[in-house]
């Protein structure tokens, strides 16, 4: 399934390249008007830049979105509260993501805590990547644990990944299907792929795999050919 990314920073929707705020590849001020683009497909993924990045969230525009649209929503989830707000906001799927983790690893103290507030099939768990490490709090901090060490020890807590391939976001140049083939020998989970995906072929090699993509770019510049001038 291909799932359309709604990404929201300072209360517009931007595609950010390889999560620079500074570095916006799209800008389009209502969240409303792209989701009625994307009527056609049956689920989303919003995310709060804003509130991934610490700084006020956009909890009004998701409610909105959520109210609308069935919508998984993550960013700046780092509380059990937010959470379950989050989830009683109307998301189809939380997705947590920093939280999830601690300096050292994996945050076994946190998403416990967390299983007892929500139930499982209402839990995702965001594992980016860069050069297969995980990365947060924006992707500003890299941790020394590796996607395969991560994912065999949060499949208790979640009941999907989202996995996303920092090298290659936003800069539709392709994904790297080999990490994705990697993830799959370590987890039966679902998993929703993300990080510059840009072709049919490679859509349909991770269908194979058994893997959602979540689109960006790629999928923008289908919907809006006219901000996109060849």
């Amino acid at each position: 399934m291909m799932i359309p990314c709604i990404d929201l920073l300072g209360r517009k929707v931007v595609q950010l390249i390889q999560g620079n705020e500074n570095r916006k590849a799209l800008e389009l001020p209502d969240a409303l008007a792209v989701l009625e683009k994307f009527a056609a497909y049956p689920e989303l993924q919003v995310i709060d830049l804003d509130a991934a990045m610490g700084r006020a969230g956009q909890a009004d525009i998701i409610r909105q979105l959520c109210g609308r649209k069935r919508c998984r929503v993550g960013g700046g989830i780092r509380s059990v509260e937010r959470a379950v707000e989050v989830a009683n906001d109307g998301a189809s799927k939380v997705i947590v993501g920093s939280a999830a983790f601690t300096p050292q690893g994996v945050n076994h103290a946190f998403l416990r805590a967390l299983a007892r507030a929500l139930p499982r099939e209402r839990l995702m768990i965001a594992v980016d990547c860069w050069n297969d490490c995980v990365a947060i709090r924006g992707w500003s901090q890299i941790l020394p644990l590796t996607s395969g060490e991560a994912l065999p020890q949060l499949e208790p807590y979640c009941s999907e990944f989202l996995c996303t391939c920092i090298d290659a976001e936003g800069r539709l140049q392709g994904t790297r299907l080999d990490w994705f083939r990697s993830l799959r020998a370590v987890t039966r989970l679902p998993i929703t792929a993300a990080g510059g995906i840009t072709t049919e072929d490679e859509i349909r090699a991770l269908d194979e795999l058994g893997m959602h993509a979540a689109l960006g770019m790629s999928i923008y510049r289908r919907m809006f050919p006219e901000l996109f001038p060849s």
